[in-house]
């Protein structure tokens, strides 16, 4: 109990770093605000998760290392100090379950703060031929992130913020990947202290032998959140609201149609 009092307390005392390039505020008008939509924001509490540990690790950030190494010119280990003295970048990404049924709630989008985890990997030297990122949590789950994706230019996060505070223990703190346009599996490792870079025919990551696919693109897709299944609505005009993502490339417009009917913007 002493040791998670500590762990609460050092996340409690973190000071977050600022970002080299704050993104401007959220546009007005972005959140409809009609009762029963989600917001364009999902607030921390309310993010999805998905957990395959019974108990959630509790990472002291103080004593947290990232260890990079495997095909790499230079092998590097990284302390929490470390990382909050490399340039920080801030982004706004969705993440998205693979397992989400259509309409379903495994989705949400944040505003996450962190290092960019394509600079950390160029400091170590990244050898032509890798092509995985094999990445180990605290409680010893694995995710196998293919190398091109962190490298193309996308905001490739190690986090350690969210929404304006540091990670919730339940999202990862002191420190989780994310990756845009890949679903969590093989991008979002949450207590992230092992990245081994590697290859696709060398190594598996925690789902590929069960039968899932190594690699896991985002499809883009939609919701709609109201009218809600098995509503009752009465006679005459009603409100059709949602959601839509493609991570990565983002959504330039959604269109809807009722039965047969033309579709709509």
């Amino acid at each position: 109990t002493s040791g998670r009092s500590a762990v609460s307390a050092a996340r409690a005392a973190l000071r977050l770093p600022r970002p080299a390039t704050p993104l401007p505020p959220i546009p007005a008008g972005a959140d409809l605000r009609i009762k029963g939509l989600s917001p364009f924001v999902t607030p921390n509490a309310d993010f999805y998760r998905v957990d395959t540990a019974l108990v959630l690790p509790r990472v002291d950030p103080r004593s947290w290392t990232l260890r990079i190494h495997g095909m790499v010119d230079r092998p590097v280990e990284l302390t929490f100090a470390d990382l909050l003295k490399r340039p920080v970048a801030e982004a706004d990404v969705t993440l998205c379950c693979v397992s989400n049924d259509v309409g379903g709630p495994y989705v949400g989008n944040a505003r996450w703060l962190g290092t960019d985890l394509a600079g950390v990997l160029r400091d170590a030297g990244v050898h032509r031929d890798a092509d995985m990122l094999l990445s180990t949590s605290a409680d010893g789950w694995t995710c196998g992130t293919p190398v091109d994706v962190v490298l193309d230019g996308r905001d490739a996060l190690l986090a350690f913020a969210m929404n304006g505070e540091a990670l919730p223990f339940a999202h990862g703190f002191p420190v989780r990947q994310v990756v845009p346009g890949l679903y969590g599996y093989v991008s979002a490792t949450k207590w992230v202290t092992d990245i081994k870079v590697t290859r696709f025919d060398r190594d598996e990551a925690y789902w590929t032998p069960r039968g899932w696919a190594p690699k896991g693109p985002v499809k883009t897709e939609s919701r709609i959140d109201l009218p809600r299944d098995g509503a009752g609505l009465p006679a005459g005009r009603t409100v059709i609201a949602g959601v839509a993502w493609a991570q990565h490339k983002g959504i330039d417009a959604v269109e809807v149609r009722v039965d047969r009917g033309p579709w709509r913007q």
